[in-house]
């Protein structure tokens, strides 16, 4: 009813309200169920849980979690700072810090351990099936490493307490980085029921792409840890290789070296006792070079008795402490036959690089030694040849890669490389040890081994018998290299004699005129002696 002055009663204003907010109600409701990209697809969430892609969803909610990725990280600076400590222990062995093997292995499986450990880090948050099980994997094949290294008696005393513990390191490492990727995706599957209801089931694309790499990573490291072990298979199986002679500790029983005599001990007319020849061999070990054609000589009669020794890192003989000098070598030397009770007076003889260690002990040993002979040896003012940095750098990568040791197990399985080939022989080259002994060779060629032989020169009597064979090869090709075989000739007043031998290599015993003329000089200087 309208009202005297022409306004709607209380009812009826009343009723228009309702109409109104009615209205306005459809208005808004209409709005609400508007289409979008998510509306079409997902109901709408009226229950009080979180969107799965909510960035609250996440398993850094739970504290374990937090703890375990702290953890980590700890482990992770532990392992890289013991990765550093190890690499500075390749050029300078710390005190107590030294291992009698290359210690190549101990820095792979620390590398190793950091790659885990990193990775873990990395993809800490996205847990996935393939990474627990590529981790167990690891976790596996180094706990093997760990029983080969402590059950085999060579290998426990080569690698020392420093690889020891880092392959338990590197295991205890590889467990625990399952252990973590568990406790994540525990976290996250509890956050995910807390927070939305339910267990999420699906990956965005990001996720699936940081599987794939880390799954791609772990792939890599489970080859390179297969790699090592087979590796250490090989090198437990070399240490079944007995040593002619005996194995010797020297330098405070830091390492042994290995010494082998053959012959008696003979006395000449006048109740003295004969020379004794002491082999020095060059770049190679002695008993894949020297040892043919030297007891080819013994069993000639040319000679009566000789003695042979591994220089540290070579054959038999452990790897001495960084840095060593060519002096060093020599006093372990003397250390040994010491101890092996062996005594002068002797005859040097001694190959390319040899020649320089020779001259040192002839130095340091001036009453007992009667005779040098040098073949195609090293001069000191050559040895920046051996000392350039290209070839340090490519010695120290080709070190520590070795322990993968593919191109021994090449040759194992497909080129018939046995025990002896490895030990001292054709395929000796690639270990580890040798490797060690090299870099260490190169590290001090041209500072303290340099100094060291020109001392030795200053001191080495001018009265003791020389004699130099020279490769033809070696000369013909290079002239400095002619000048120096030259002035050799003149490290003593006593030359008996110079020989050039045409088509000869460095290893001037490989043709039939250069081990004959070498086995003929021998006899004249063992004479002269």
């Amino acid at each position: 009813m309208v009202s005297l002055w022409g306004s709607k009663n209380g009812e009826e204003r009343q009723h228009e309200n309702d109409d109104g907010n009615d209205e306005d109600n459809r208005q808004h409701s209409r709005q609400s169920r508007e289409a979008d990209e998510r509306t079409r697809l997902l109901p709408s969430h009226n229950d009080g849980y979180l969107d799965p892609d909510d960035p609250a969803v996440s398993p850094y909610n739970l504290f374990s979690v937090r703890a375990v990725r702290y953890v980590n990280v700890l482990f992770l600076i532990i392992s890289f700072l013991w990765w550093v400590l190890l690499l500075v222990s390749i050029f300078v062995s710390p005190p107590t810090m030294h291992s009698r093997g290359s210690g190549f292995f101990d820095f792979s499986f620390t590398t190793l351990t950091v790659g885990n450990l990193l990775i873990g880090l990395l993809f800490f948050s996205t847990p996935s099936r393939s990474m627990e099980i590529s981790s167990l994997i690891i976790a596996a094949f180094l706990l093997l490493d760990m029983i080969i290294v402590l059950a085999v008696q060579r290998l426990r005393s080569e690698e020392g307490w420093v690889g020891i513990t880092s392959v338990i390191w590197a295991t205890a490492m590889a467990l625990y980085n399952v252990m973590s990727d568990r406790v994540v995706a525990w976290g996250k599957r509890e956050e995910e029921e807390r927070l939305t209801g339910r267990k999420e089931t699906r990956r965005t694309l990001r996720e699936w792409c940081a599987v794939l790499t880390a799954t791609v990573i772990m792939v890599v490291m489970i080859v390179i840890t297969i790699l090592l072990t087979a590796t250490l298979i090989l090198r437990s199986r070399d240490a079944s290789l007995k040593p002619p002679g005996d194995r010797y500790f020297v330098d405070g029983d830091k390492y042994k070296l290995h010494l082998a005599c053959v012959g008696n001990v003979t006395y000449g007319a006048n109740g003295k006792r004969s020379p004794t020849v002491l082999v020095e061999a060059g770049e190679y070990p002695f008993e894949d070079t020297m040892d043919d054609w030297i007891y080819s000589s013994y069993k000639n009669g040319t000679i009566n008795r000789y003695c042979y020794y591994d220089r540290p890192g070579f054959a038999w003989s452990d790897n001495a402490p960084s840095p060593h000098s060519a002096g060093m070598t020599s006093d372990a030397l003397s250390e040994a036959l010491a101890k092996a009770g062996e005594e002068g007076p002797w005859v040097l003889v001694s190959a390319g690089v040899g020649s320089v260690y020779s001259r040192i002990f002839s130095s340091r040993h001036v009453r007992d030694v009667h005779g040098l002979f040098l073949i195609d040896g090293l001069h000191e003012d050559l040895l920046h040849r051996i000392a350039s940095p290209s070839r340090g750098f490519i010695l120290w990568a080709r070190g520590i890669i070795s322990p993968l040791g593919y191109d021994r197990l090449f040759g194992a399985m497909f080129k018939g490389r046995t025990r002896e080939d490895r030990v001292y022989g054709k395929s000796a080259y690639q270990a580890g040890k040798f490797i060690k002994a090299k870099l260490q060779e190169n590290l001090v060629a041209d500072s303290l081994t340099k100094n060291e032989v020109s001392q030795a020169r200053n001191i080495q009597t001018p009265n003791t018998p020389l004699v130099i064979v020279s490769s033809g090869m070696e000369v013909g090709k290079d002239n400095e290299w002619e000048r120096k075989q030259e002035d050799l000739t003149r490290i003593t007043d006593s030359l008996l004699s110079w020989d050039v031998v045409n088509k000869a290599p460095h290893q001037v015993w490989l043709t039939l005129e250069g081990r004959t003329i070498l086995e003929k000089r021998l006899g004249e200087l063992v004479r002269a002696a």
